[in-house]
């Protein structure tokens, strides 16, 4: 973090009216870079692949690309904006308050892209983009798997049961059988704990 100046900004220069480019290809490799780093932002990725903004989070996520590149239409962009910028899309679109520093990173990045591209050096951009192609091939996630907390599982998955103390799940529930393939389930004892299965005894 300390690489990063909180109060870096781009502006406008000579007699130019807005930061966005009028080379098209500069507009053009400055937007796709734009999209990259924000598909690089670890928490907006979470919420869109755990459909944290309902089944349109992944239209969401192009949605905040184009209001970032909607910024560079204006005389000057500092990297607080961007950030702000990107905090409030989480707030308001995935209900999501991000506490760290992970999108004032994006900024940096944002305002490094855009210098970049004004040099009419796309070499960043294109890195990005060929390491979003090869997550994709390898089909990477960032899904959140929720699963039984070992120390209350009374309170997570066995809650439609109806007296949890008294009954054992549906998939144990079988004493005339002598199982010696792996169980399809855990197994609760009488107190609620999961217990160790071993070969062929199940209680």
């Amino acid at each position: 973090m300390s690489a990063i100046d909180p109060t870096d900004f781009v502006e406008v220069e000579g007699d130019q009216t807005l930061l966005r480019f009028g080379d098209p290809r500069q507009q053009a490799k400055f937007e796709l870079g734009v999209c990259m780093a924000i598909h690089k932002w670890e928490e907006l990725t979470t919420a869109v692949e755990n459909s944290w903004g309902g089944p349109n989070s992944a239209d969401k996520r192009d949605w905040i690309s184009g209001v970032v590149i909607e910024l560079f239409d204006e005389k000057a962009v500092d990297i607080i904006l961007i950030e702000d910028t990107l905090l409030y899309a989480m707030a308001d679109e995935f209900d999501t308050q991000v506490d760290n520093d992970s999108a004032l990173l994006i900024g940096d990045l944002v305002l490094k892209l855009y210098r970049d591209c004004a040099a009419k050096d796309y070499a960043r951009v294109d890195e990005l983009y060929q390491k979003y192609q090869q997550k994709l091939q390898l089909g990477q996630s960032n899904k959140v798997v929720v699963g039984a907390d070992p120390n209350n599982p009374d309170v997570s998955d066995e809650d439609d049961d109806e007296d949890d103390e008294d009954e054992a799940p549906a998939l144990v529930q079988n004493d005339s059988m002598d199982v010696d393939e792996e169980p399809a389930g855990p197994v609760i004892d009488d107190d609620g704990f999961e217990l160790v299965q071993k070969r062929g005894r199940r209680r």
